[in-house]
């Protein structure tokens, strides 16, 4: 009986011991849910979320959605059911997602929302939100394309994936910047879902609607991608882009300076990529006791055109 006893006890405060370890940084786990893999700029974001995470210690469950909001859906519920410390999200949409949220924070896990938003009857939700001001990278990209065509130009637009944070506010802001300009016009939108090949197969469509490209001035992307699947189709339709054409879009990922460099397009707006070092610092503030949290936390970039599109394609590319 003696001896039974003394397990008991040997087993009680071996249990207590791994109790204390689950509060080391080094035992915390986070989920993170990402939107997919569709651009370089969604690759790179990813790799910087994962050495982040290996630099701090933490273990990452990593879940790509291929775009697909359900497949996120069936992640975070997955993260919950797993008990993780955290979870850190890029949604796909802004809307649909106040219940699995709302499970996550009956479960008393903190949720951090990446890159695009999130529209949630109660913003409780959700711990806090790191991003790019998406409005004002549109603003930047108009601002740009006004000073060069001073305010008069036929422009066509390759959106972002419909629904998605990124595609709804910088259209927005860059036809906040525009609506000054009565010469400045958008003659042609339409999604191209943040892919290259999209880009290319839409630009197609509105090259032969507009007389093969000769009634436009510019085409304003709201990614790279879509840019560069775009200059293929500009060149088979035997115009030159970046000269023919202005060329404005949004990401600054490696591929776009080379383009640029070798006279292809014309200016990208920076989206830094770099967004797990705000999130997972916030988890791991939110588990140490903190409970007041911006409601953004903004990461910012600057716009780039060929005058250094050389130079920042040599220290990017090199930095892959």
């Amino acid at each position: 009986m003696k001896k039974l006893w003394l397990k008991i006890v040997i087993l009680s405060l071996t249990a207590c011991g791994g109790a204390d370890q689950g509060t080391d940084s080094d035992s915390i786990t986070v989920g993170f849910s990402q939107v997919g893999s569709e651009s370089g700029w969604r690759t790179a974001f990813s790799e910087s979320v994962k050495a982040e995470a290996e630099r701090r210690g933490i273990t990452l469950k990593f879940s790509d959605a291929q775009q697909k909001q359900e497949n996120q859906i069936k992640a975070v519920r997955s993260f919950i059911a797993q008990g993780v410390d955290g979870i850190i999200i890029a949604p796909v949409v802004e809307t649909g997602w106040e219940p699995v949220f709302r499970e996550a924070s009956r479960a008393g896990i903190p949720v951090v929302v990446v890159d695009r938003n999130v529209d949630l009857s109660d913003e409780s939700l959700y711990l806090t939100r790191v991003a790019s001001d998406f409005v004002e990278e549109g603003r930047k990209a108009a601002r740009w394309l006004m000073e060069e065509t001073g305010g008069d130009c036929d422009i066509v637009e390759l959106q972002g994936t419909v629904g998605a944070t990124a595609a709804l506010d910088r259209a927005e802001g860059f036809n906040e910047v525009i609506a000054d300009y009565p010469e400045a016009t958008i003659i042609r939108s339409q999604t191209a879902e943040f892919t290259r090949s999209k880009g290319k197969e839409v630009m197609e469509s509105f090259l032969k609607a507009e007389q093969g490209g000769a009634n436009i001035c510019a085409l304003w992307a709201h990614n790279d991608e879509m840019a560069i699947g775009a200059v293929l189709a500009i060149k088979e339709a035997g115009m030159d882009p970046g000269d023919d054409m202005l060329i404005v879009s949004v990401d600054a990922i490696p591929d776009i300076f080379k383009a640029m460099a070798e006279g292809d397009t014309n200016a990208t707006v920076e989206l830094s990529p770099h967004m797990g070092t705000p999130a997972l610092e916030a988890i791991e503030e939110y588990l140490a006791g903190k409970r007041d949290f911006p409601r953004l936390i903004p990461v910012n970039g600057d716009l780039f055109t060929r005058d250094t599109a050389a130079q920042e394609y040599a220290k990017r590319a090199g930095s892959q």
